[in-house]
């Protein structure tokens, strides 16, 4: 299920909110911005943002009167078949009341909050109050083939007709009140098999097909994919049916396994070889030649039947292309993915911004919300608030970023995701780096199959800037003064290079308090290059509190005025200051428009 959001418009819901947000895994909080305070997400225009989330197919929970939800979300209900679940909860938690989605998970999401708040969901749904279960919304791992079928068959069943009681009826009907005779003119039926059903039959397919692949590196994905699909149809395998796609984990960075998935619309896990080789008296074509190369005897098979359980056996033993292996394994129920093989690690190096939750991006928002586990220094962990509950969070102390980026791999290889903090922007002087290093210098074998992205933050000369005007509107450069790690003869060569370019520089890393000279020695050598009254914006704490943004001339540049939390952005010989209503200056750098204008309008005289 997508991500559910807990709507909250006020503080006296927050309660409420919080003890739905602990019942429903991975839900979280979004606050009205102007009444409610420590909100995983904020909100200014309640109408707009409820609509976008419904239309994203994201599950509504408002904690209020199940009015409001209906009359903001009135302009976008069309269609039944695919509205998201919404649920109205009373502010004190006495009432839960699915509206909208009830068998698309909104009835089964209500009797989960219901059961947190001690109290009964109010299910009104015809088939759940009649029967025990709406045949719409069938258990985890099943579908149905045939949902247009179903308004005609539950009218027939409301009419007083049975289900056929015979062995194709699934077994989790067993568990509601529909009725069931041997005699019974209405038929429901289990099979992974290609089928179609009519008004008086519906037909459910159990993931529990298992698609084995093995390939070549860098084997093509239509290759892959299309051997799969020939296997698929000789065995008349509803696409529905198939669970996942399981393969050797050497095989998990591998681009063709991942797109047979995704063209799937399933999951791609994988087993080390000890597992598969466990397979072995199961196969029907074991290779010396592969257990030589992989450690297993099988790859493909071996997948496959890791992943459809002791149980389950073969139903297309391996085939073959220039590239390519793939089998297909029968499990007796539906496949419980969590249960079969990892998934691809993932690595996500995400930048928080300066501090403030209004310069975290939403690509940023999203990885933090998708990670298993945090790595990061515990104040920029802290500075997640809600967003790391729920998470494993594994912190250091500054200083100790190598052994940060190692746990952080070695997490994401065992299939977890994990979210590598940093503030700022992770690819300015931050941690991305320091990952792409360890990769290519120290990594272990496994580290290198693990999916990695890096998602952009605010970095703080961008915040810093504008804060004050816009200070970056032309060239410019950053240079951290820090010389823990570069030499300083090669920091003051780039001072000196950007000094001559005329370059606005924004200096990173200014001051610790063993290190003071370094900034005068860089406010010095910009003196010989450009004007004392150039503007120097001093920008601390940016985002969080204690935020302090002002300006100062080069000329007039003290180490006091500066400490290890402070940006400095030097301008360059073009730089302006604008006088303020209120005293202070807006600081810019011109890209040169109004000359351009000046040409253009002498050109035409």
């Amino acid at each position: 299920m997508t991500e559910a959001a807990i709507i909250v418009f006020g503080p006296s819901g927050m309660d409420v909110a919080r003890r739905a947000q602990a019942a429903i895994a991975g839900s979280e909080i979004h606050g009205f911005a102007r009444r409610v305070l420590d909100a995983n997400v904020t909100f200014d225009n309640p109408s707009e943002h409820l609509r976008s989330l419904f239309g994203a197919g994201t599950p509504v929970i408002g904690i209020c009167a199940a009015g409001i939800l209906i009359r903001l979300l009135a302009p976008k209900l069309a269609d039944k078949t695919s509205e998201p679940a919404v649920i109205a909860v009373a502010e004190d938690g006495s009432a839960v009341v699915p509206l909208l989605g009830g068998h698309r998970g909104a009835n089964d999401l209500a009797a989960e909050i219901a059961a947190a708040f001690g109290v009964v969901a109010s299910v009104t749904t015809a088939g759940d109050v009649r029967f025990g279960a709406g045949l719409d919304n069938p258990p985890d791992g099943w579908t149905l083939a045939n949902p247009d079928d179903m308004k005609p068959f539950t009218a027939a069943l409301l009419a007083g007709e049975a289900v056929r009681l015979d062995d194709t009826l699934p077994g989790w009907v067993a568990d509601t009140d529909i009725p069931r005779d041997l005699g019974g003119t209405l038929r429901i039926t289990a099979t992974p098999r290609r089928e179609t059903g009519d008004t008086r039959h519906l037909v459910y397919h159990p993931a529990s097909v298992a698609i084995g692949v093995g390939c070549e590196r860098g084997a093509d994905p239509d290759e892959v994919a299309g051997l799969v699909d020939a296997a698929v149809v000789q065995a008349d395998i509803a696409t529905a049916a198939i669970a996942g796609v399981f393969s050797l984990d050497l095989k998990a960075d591998e681009a063709a396994v991942h797109a047979l998935a995704a063209g799937l619309g399933v999951a791609a896990r994988f087993f080390d070889a000890a597992t598969l080789e466990a397979q072995t008296p199961r196969l029907e074509n074991p290779s010396d030649v592969v257990f030589r190369e992989v450690g297993c005897h099988g790859v493909s098979e071996g997948a496959a039947l890791a992943a459809v359980g002791p149980d389950g056996a073969l139903i297309v033993a391996k085939t073959k292309s220039a590239r390519a292996t793939c089998a297909l394994g029968l499990a007796p129920a539906p496949i419980v993915m969590d249960d079969a093989g990892q998934p691809q690690g993932r690595l996500l190096i995400v930048g928080t911004g300066p501090g403030s939750d209004g310069w975290m991006t939403a690509e940023s928002e999203a990885a933090i919300a998708a990670a298993t586990d945090l790595v990061g220094y515990t104040l920029y962990l802290d500075i997640l608030g809600l967003r790391a509950d729920g998470k494993t969070r594994h912190d250091f102390p500054l200083g100790e970023e190598i052994d940060r980026v190692r746990v952080a791999l070695e997490i994401a290889a065992t299939g977890r995701t994990v979210a590598l903090v940093s503030s700022g922007d992770p690819g300015i002087y931050a941690m991305a780096t320091l990952a792409f290093e360890l990769l290519e210098t120290g990594g272990r074998a496994d580290w290198g199959r693990v999916a990695i992205e890096v998602c952009p933050g605010i970095s703080a000369l961008q915040a810093a800037a504008a804060r004050s005007g816009a200070p970056l509107g032309h060239d410019f450069c950053t240079i951290s003064l820090s010389d823990l790690l570069t030499p300083w003869d090669a920091i003051e060569r780039r001072v000196r290079a950007a000094a001559d370019g005329d370059f606005v520089i924004a200096f990173y890393n200014p001051v610790s308090m063993r290190r003071t000279w370094q900034l005068m020695k860089a406010r010095d050598i910009l003196l010989d290059a450009r004007p004392g009254a150039t503007p120097v914006i001093l920008a601390r704490n940016l985002g969080r509190d204690g935020e302090q943004v002002r300006t100062v001339t080069l000329d007039a540049l003290e180490v006091a005025d500066v400490d290890m939390l402070t940006v400095v952005l030097v301008g360059s010989s073009e730089t302006r200051a604008v006088a303020r209503g209120d005293g202070r200056h807006w600081i810019y750098t011109p890209r040169g428009y109004a000359g351009k204008k000046a040409n253009v309008e002498e050109n035409m005289g």
